[in-house]
Parts: C-alpha cells; sequence; structure tokens
C-alpha cells in the first residue's frame, strides 16, 4: 500500500499526517476486523471520537523537520521508517539521533533514489544507481557542503 494512503501529508506538509478512522477503516473493515490491537479504532468509528495516536517517530521539539523536502529530494519513506509492511505492529527503524541525520545530510547519495520511486517499497536500485545518484544530486539541487549547517535543522 503506497504510505500516501494514510499518511496524505507526506508530499505537501513538513508533517506526514496522521489517517482519520474512517481512512483506517476503509481497509480495516474487511482487514483484521477482531483483531484485539483494532479496538481502538472501532471504538472511535463507534463513537465519532478520534483516535488518539501514540507516536512511533518524533524528533526533539528544538529539531525542525520537514517531510515534503525529502520527498521532494529523493529519500524514500522506507529510509527513515523501514520496511512498514512487514511490521505487525508500526515500530522505529532507525533512532533518528542527530548523528543518524547528519550521516544522511554528509553523504545523501546512499539514500536518493528517483522521486517517482520514494513511495516504493522494497526498491531495488538498477545497475546503474550511482551514476544515477549523482545526476539527482545536481537535478534536485542538493547540496550537501551547507546540509550540515546548524540552521538547517535548528530554527
Amino acid at each position: 500500500m503506497d504510505c500516501r494512503y494514510c499518511h496524505n501529508g507526506v508530499e505537501t506538509s513538513s508533517l506526514a499526517g496522521l489517517p482519520a478512522t474512517e481512512v483506517c477503516m476503509t481497509c480495516h473493515s474487511q482487514l483484521f476486523t477482531n483483531a484485539d490491537m483494532l479496538a481502538p479504532v472501532r471504538a472511535s468509528l463507534a463513537s465519532g471520537k478520534p483516535i488518539e495516536w501514540q507516536r512511533v517517530n518524533t524528533v526533539p521539539d528544538f529539531v525542525f523537520f520537514n517531510h515534503a523536502i525529502h520527498i521532494d529530494k529523493g529519500i524514500a519513506c522506507e529510509t527513515c521508517h523501514g520496511e512498514v509492511d512487514q511490521m505487525p505492529l508500526t515500530m522505529r527503524a532507525h533512532t533518528l539521533s542527530m548523528e543518524w541525520c547528519l550521516g544522511c545530510h554528509r553523504n545523501p547519495g546512499p539514500n536518493l533514489r528517483p522521486p517517482k520511486d520514494v513511495f516504493l517499497m522494497h526498491w531495488r536500485p538498477p545497475a546503474d544507481i550511482d551514476e544515477i545518484r549523482r545526476q539527482l544530486i545536481g537535478m534536485l539541487d542538493i547540496h550537501p557542503e551547507t546540509m550540515t549547517d546548524c540552521y538547517v535543522c535548528h530554527r
């Protein structure tokens, strides 16, 4: 399933967005309908009260993070969030620590893919991926030499 189905703000907002109960129930009215884990979703639908989501991935308040810019620059959802389609319950796949993020900001190449492929799970790079990534850095206006400046993430 495409990440945008549940996280419809990911391309246009700093926040990916969390799905409304009705979005969840589009699938879960047919799949895992009686699963104990989904009791809060069913209760939300019955009561009309929004789901109280528990965040899995978060950064401190003093960190500015924008999902849309990462998507626009060719960083896939699974790069940071892992293979969520294989997780019975969504869990943190990476530390999302400052050092972890800086590693990518210093050398984004290994994490880049064509923007049209950022929502593909289990993506396999083509044989000429190194050349594609070199081209993407220019085409997508990516500047690793300034991406570790403090103000990029601390505003």
